[in-house]
C-alpha cells in the first residue's frame, strides 16, 4: 500500500474498499448524523443509527437528510443504544462503532463488557492523526483522550495500538518518538526513564513493526533541523510519525493546540477494542467528524486483512 500523507487520502483510500457499516450508538445527534450521513453519501459505508428513533427521524428531517438511506434501531434508553450497537459489532453486524449523544464512558462501558468480545488489547488508547502545514507526513499524537497517566507498560501498549494504526496508513515502518521536556534521560523526570525503558522494550523485540525513540523533546521528534542545533545523534531525531506522549495533559495541550493553533486536519479514534471506536467532541467540525469515520473504516479494513 502506498503511503498516505493527507487527511483527504484517507477518505479517498475508503472510498476504493469494500463498504463497511458503522453502529452509531445513541444516535439522535445533529452533528453525528451530518458526518453520517455524509459518509453515505460518499459512498464510504453504511450506517445503522441505534437510539430515539422519533427524535432521529427529526432531526434528519431538519437537516434535509433521507431516513430512507439509513436503518434505525429504536432505543431511546442511551446505555442500551449503546449496548445494542456494541452487540452488532460484536454479531458481525457493523465493522466500527461510533459515539452520537453520549458519555464517553457510557459507551466504553458497553466496548469493555466481557458479554460482547470487543475489547482485544490490554489498554484502550486514543490516536489522533494529524495533517500539519509545511510536513510532508502525517502526525499520530497519543495518547490525549483516554489514559491519564500511564505507566510504562501502559505505554508500550499504546505505542503497539498507533503503530497498527500507522501500518493502516501506509507507513510500514515508523518511528514512535517518547516526547518529554527534555531529550535526555533524568532520573527525576519519569517521562523520560519511560522513553529509555521503551526504547530498550524495542531492541528487545518487545514492541514490534516500529522504532521507538527518545527521549525526545518535541523540536527534536520532529524537526530535523532542530535536532541537529541540539547535536542530537540519534538516526530518528526529527524524524517521528508517532508522538508518544507522557500523559494525558501534555496530549491534550498538544491535541488542541494543532487544531486551533495550526488549523490542522484531523481524525482519531479509540483503538484497542475488536473494531475502532469514533468518539468525537461537540466541538469537533463536520468535516473532522467524517475524517475520523473514515480512519475507523480504513483502519478495520487493514485489521480485518491481518495487515
Amino acid at each position: 500500500m502506498q503511503k498516505i500523507t493527507s487527511i483527504s487520502e484517507i477518505v479517498e483510500a475508503v472510498k476504493g474498499q469494500s463498504k463497511k457499516t458503522i453502529a452509531v450508538a445513541a444516535a439522535q445527534d445533529a452533528e453525528v448524523l451530518k458526518a453520517v450521513h455524509k459518509a453515505v453519501d460518499y459512498g464510504l459505508a453504511n450506517a445503522i443509527l441505534v437510539g430515539d428513533s422519533d427524535k432521529i427521524q427529526e432531526i434528519l428531517s431538519e437537516e434535509g437528510l433521507s431516513p430512507q438511506e439509513f436503518e434505525i434501531i429504536h432505543e431511546p434508553d442511551k446505555a442500551e443504544a449503546c449496548k445494542r450497537a456494541a452487540m452488532l459489532v460484536s454479531e458481525g453486524k457493523a465493522d466500527i462503532l461510533m459515539k452520537g449523544i453520549v458519555d464517553t464512558s457510557v459507551i466504553l462501558k458497553a466496548v469493555l463488557n466481557k458479554e460482547y468480545g470487543l475489547r482485544k488489547a490490554a489498554v484502550l488508547s486514543h490516536v489522533a492523526v494529524f495533517e500539519v502545514n509545511g510536513y510532508d507526513r502525517l502526525f499520530l499524537v497519543t495518547d490525549a483522550a483516554m489514559n491519564i497517566a500511564p505507566d510504562v507498560n501502559a505505554k508500550k501498549e499504546i505505542v503497539q495500538s498507533a503503530v497498527s494504526v500507522a501500518h493502516s496508513l501506509g507507513i510500514e515502518h515508523p518511528i514512535a518518538a517518547c516526547i518529554c521536556a527534555v531529550e535526555k534521560v533524568n532520573p527525576k523526570m519519569q517521562a523520560t526513564l519511560d522513553a529509555q525503558e521503551l526504547v530498550e522494550m524495542n531492541q528487545k523485540g518487545e514492541i514490534t513493526g516500529c522504532t521507538v525513540a527518545g527521549p525526545f523533546a518535541l523540536d527534536n521528534a520532529v524537526s530535523v533541523e532542530a535536532a541537529k542545533h541540539k547535536g542530537i545523534q540519534d538516526a530518528s531525531a526529527g524524524m517521528a510519525d508517532i508522538l508518544l506522549v507522557p500523559q494525558i495533559e501534555a496530549g491534550n495541550v498538544l491535541y488542541k493546540s494543532l487544531v486551533f493553533f495550526a488549523r490542522a486536519e484531523n481524525a482519531g479514534i479509540i483503538i484497542g477494542a475488536k473494531a475502532p471506536v469514533v468518539v468525537t467532541s461537540r466541538a469537533d467540525s463536520e468535516q473532522a467528524k467524517l475524517n475520523s469515520i473514515a480512519l475507523a473504516l480504513l483502519t478495520a479494513s487493514k485489521e480485518k486483512k491481518g495487515e
